[in-house]
């Protein structure tokens, strides 16, 4: 069994970036004109995966569809993060600082690496669209 997690964007360019140099992540796929891989789907494991969708196909996909420009110029700014939390297993504290650094230069930062009270060692950062993702080592 596969699984998909979509999600939706405004600008497949920086999703793409953010996904590939922000969290290292492998963006596998034929790249189409805008030389972003089609679809953008990011690997997070053998058997799971992340997809990101422009917004307006992301309305036509879960049936959303409106009478509003599907271009993301002409789309309002994002809003604050969403609530969906996507977390990679980095497998080391040095791993997780690394990525953190990497990713705040093209996202947000939320939680900044820390020791979680249940054990784990975790940071949380938002993508250019406001999707989190924590960042763990055990």
């Amino acid at each position: 069994m596969r699984t998909t997690i979509a999600l939706p964007t405004r600008d497949r360019t920086r999703s793409h970036v953010f996904l590939r140099d922000g969290l290292g992540l492998e963006t596998p796929g034929d790249l189409a004109d805008d030389g972003v891989p089609e679809p953008l789907r990011a690997t997070l494991s053998d058997s799971c995966e992340v997809m990101m969708i422009p917004t307006g196909g992301f309305k036509w996909v879960t049936g959303q569809l409106a009478d509003e420009p599907m271009d993301a110029a002409t789309l309002p700014p994002p809003e604050g993060p969403k609530q969906c939390l996507v977390t990679i297993d980095l497998g080391s504290r040095d791993d997780v600082d690394a990525r953190y650094a990497a990713a705040m230069a093209l996202g947000r930062g939320m939680i900044e690496p820390e020791s979680a009270p249940w054990g784990e060692y975790r940071a949380v950062v938002a993508d250019p669209d406001g999707h989190l993702w924590q960042l763990t080592s055990r």
